[in-house]
């Protein structure tokens, strides 16, 4: 039996998938204790019911995905408003940090391959075809690239790199929330530990951005909100169509990001334009807990099944590598809480994807207080340029082996 659900019915699905994460997110300690995000509990369940229905070929759910996109571009844009000028002078210099250390990982991620890979008898493109294609690439990245696997010897390179994708997603869902409690931990007693010696002010939570968010939500802000979201995404897919004539691919979140964080620096730091930030904020972090669940949702649970235990092995290799550098990744950005949330966040789309590391550290700071400085540098470095790096050197190793 074949379910068929047009893009309303999909929605309102995803919706429930949330409120059912929730529920359970609420029952279970657990989950609570090492902030495993809500999209991903309900939209686990989701498609372990689905792959249930597969294998016993009871019933087949096709959902329509058409508004995905649209929920995406209104978080993306809600970003950019936390942005302001000001804000990234502080950052600025991270964001070139933290690319650095993406691009390491890359590195890591294929030799770890290569040299697993060789360690367990498989041929090195196998390696390639768990490293950074599908860890850091996503889904996008191995269908990109399994082509060219497929020409360099690797005959199912399609099903070894999709699947591996999948397997990333999951992976970064869980490792993202524990690691991020525990950094967090740490950045806690580092701010005690440097309390007695220092004058300087090292707060926990850097930017205290929601205490500049009015605290009284009105009706016409978020009127003014929306419409000024919707804005932002039209001005937003202009800037996507003018980088592309660059000969580059930029996703259309990046647009919307740009076209929000310049809206708010020409409002400037008086708020010339009167934006209304608060409500921006909850649109925005309402619109991303669809989305996540949308993400969740199209995951393929068989695509695991199909593994083979060499695939594992290299597979966990990668996981074990990600939790080792998210120490370095604390360390080197600074080891306070805007760190241990953006190395959350990098355990997301170091392993999976950028919605992932996204869904880990909205769940971490609704328990411990903003980060918006991790809010624009994950998104940016993860969507944008890490792409770029990852595909240069994705392409130097399928040529070394």
């Amino acid at each position: 039996m074949t379910i068929t659900l047009n893009m309303f019915y999909t929605t309102a699905l995803a919706v429930i998938v949330l409120f059912v994460g929730k529920a359970i997110v609420k029952k279970v300690n657990f989950l609570q204790k090492f902030s495993i995000p809500t999209p991903v509990v309900g939209g686990l369940l989701f498609t372990i019911i689905t792959l249930i229905g597969r294998q016993t070929g009871a019933f087949h759910i096709e959902l329509d995905l058409a508004l995905s996109d649209f929920f995406m571009l209104v978080f993306y844009g809600s970003i950019g408003f936390t942005s302001s000028i000001s804000t990234l002078k502080k950052g600025g210099k991270k964001i070139i940090v933290f690319l650095v250390l993406a691009s390491v990982l890359v590195v890591l991620q294929n030799g770890i391959g290569i040299i697993g890979a060789n360690a367990i008898g498989q041929d090195p493109s196998v390696g390639i075809g768990t490293a950074s294609i599908p860890m850091t690439g996503g889904h996008g990245t191995s269908a990109a690239f399994s082509p060219v696997l497929e020409k360099a010897g690797l005959s199912n390179a399609e099903t070894i790199t999709l699947a591996s994708a999948t397997f990333g997603l999951v992976a970064g869902s869980l490792l993202g929330g524990p690691m991020g409690e525990f950094l967090i931990s740490k950045a806690k007693k580092n701010k005690k530990m440097n309390s007695d010696s220092s004058n300087k002010s090292d707060d926990v939570n850097i930017f205290d951005y929601q205490a500049n968010l009015k605290t009284e939500l009105t009706a016409a802000g978020f009127s003014k909100a929306f419409m000024t979201l919707l804005l932002s995404i039209g001005i937003g897919t202009g800037i996507s169509q003018l980088l592309e004539l660059t000969g580059f691919s930029f996703p259309a979140s990046v647009g919307a990001m740009l076209a929000s964080f310049v809206i708010v620096n020409i409002s400037g730091d008086k708020n010339k334009l009167e934006i209304p930030q608060a409500e921006i904020k909850i649109i925005g972090d309402v619109f991303l807990s669809v989305f996540l669940a949308f993400s969740m949702m199209k995951l393929k649970l068989w695509e695991l099944a199909d593994l083979a235990a060499p695939l594992l092995i290299l597979l966990f290799l990668q996981v074990i590598l990600m939790a080792i550098f998210s120490i370095i990744d604390f360390k080197v950005l600074g080891g306070d809480y805007e760190a241990a949330v953006t190395t959350a966040g990098h355990c997301g789309f170091g392993l999976g994807a950028v919605p992932t590391g996204i869904a880990n550290m909205q769940t971490l700071t609704e328990k411990h207080g903003d980060a918006p400085q991790s809010f624009f540098i994950v998104p940016l470095v993860g969507s944008l340029f890490i792409n770029l790096v990852n595909s240069l050197l994705i392409t130097f190793f399928i040529n070394l082996v």
